[in-house]
């Protein structure tokens, strides 16, 4: 859990990140946005949170690149729901996405925590 008292991270993530989370979610299997929302906010232990008005952007961007698709199904409170999955092609996307993310958190690390000689 963050510590108490600090504020979420809304709107701050950056760029390409968003993407990079929606499609590790989807990991797991289908799942509507909602639902890819809650897994966001409760893997980062409430430090992320995913607005919808950034969600369903990056839903459609994702599904246009071809790295997601879509379905209609049920969900659980039995409402007809856009359901989305990772295609192949976004598994591919996915393992670049965090290399690239492991290779900047390590430039980062480099230059927020240098080693002392």
């Amino acid at each position: 859990m963050p510590k108490k008292g600090t504020p979420p991270i809304e709107g701050e993530m950056l760029q390409g990140t968003l993407d990079l989370l929606v499609l590790q979610t989807l990991v797991l299997g289908p799942a509507h946005g909602h639902t890819i929302a809650h897994a966001i906010e409760r893997q980062s232990e409430n430090v992320l949170q995913v607005e919808h008005g950034s969600l369903y952007p990056a839903l459609h961007r994702l599904e246009d690149r071809g790295w997601i698709s879509s379905f209609w199904g049920t969900s659980e409170n039995n409402r007809k729901a856009r359901y989305y999955r990772m295609t192949p092609a976004g598994r591919k996307q996915l393992a670049e996405h965090i290399s690239r993310w492991d290779l900047l958190v390590r430039a980062i690390n480099r230059i927020l925590r240098p080693a002392t000689e």
